[in-house]
């Protein structure tokens, strides 16, 4: 077993030099099938290899979140502005019209709500036949690295990655911070890097000090989440930090509906 005095961050990154096994333009997948690669050109700009992303999952685990109280009225005028909708299937198959053509992140894992203590314990709630039938472009799964469902959480990936190889589509790991956990570049080398090696294809997590060390240590695309609510210079600020670190994009969720309450204490979601 690894000494955990013995673990210790690496100390060359080698931030200034390019991804090696670059010949898509998606970091990380030269090695996948077609069409895994048509999934994630639904999802990454061809020409520039960078997302927007629209999350509007909160209300699986908060319920009707101020500023999302009705989706079908505020979601699909966005159309037009976002490259892709993160969402859970009802939201999708009740609220947004089919015709719409932006990419799906489909939330794929559910289980907790904010009426508990621990958000951590969540399972696998959609199959991956019905994310077929979503068209889905790629399936989200949280994971939670040092919280008490870590486990059953990486399980939880391991069993949609291994799912989503079988029929070519894309896996998205979720990485969530809880109330207890350090929001510091440590914590997220550690967490990105472990999902990635799970498999999955996307990895979403937030902004950090030292933030171009994480994307560099990770060998698959990371697309940031927005967080709390910001103003809009600060939400502007921070996607140039972003993008200017290396992210492959943004997953904004509270920094794009503007009626969203602060008072919330969002740790989970974008």
């Amino acid at each position: 077993m690894a000494d955990l005095d013995e673990l210790k961050v690496a100390k060359n990154y080698y931030v200034d030099v390019p991804f090696a096994n670059q010949r898509f333009q998606v970091k990380g997948c030269n090695g996948l099938d077609w069409g895994m690669k048509k999934h994630l050109s639904n999802i990454f700009n061809p020409k520039t290899g960078k997302t927007v992303m629209f999350a509007f999952d909160h209300g699986y685990f908060m319920g009707s979140t101020a500023g999302l109280e009705r989706l079908d009225l505020k979601i699909p005028p966005l159309a037009p502005y976002v490259d892709v909708w993160m969402a859970t299937r009802g939201a999708l198959r009740t609220c947004i019209p089919a015709n719409l053509t932006n990419g799906v992140a489909l939330r794929v894992t559910s289980g907790s709500s904010m009426v508990q203590e621990d958000l951590s314990q969540e399972v696998v709630a959609v199959d991956i036949e019905d994310a077929i039938r979503m068209n889905a472009d790629c399936m989200a799964v949280q994971t939670f690295i040092g919280a008490d469902g870590q486990l059953s959480s990486l399980e939880n990936l391991s069993k949609v990655v291994n799912a989503g190889f079988r029929y070519s589509i894309p896996t998205m790991g979720v990485v969530a911070v809880g109330k207890q956990m350090e929001r510091t570049d440590r914590f997220f080398k550690l967490a990105t890097r472990i999902v990635a090696e799970l498999g999955c294809q996307i990895v979403k997590t937030y902004y950090c000090d030292n933030f171009e060390e994480v994307v560099s240590a990770c060998p698959v695309p990371i697309v940031v989440a927005g967080g709390k609510k910001l103003t809009e210079k600060d939400a502007l600020e921070m996607t140039y930090k972003c993008i200017r670190g290396g992210a492959a994009g943004v997953d904004m969720g509270r920094n794009i509906f503007p009626e969203y309450s602060s008072g919330s204490d969002g740790t989970r979601c974008a």
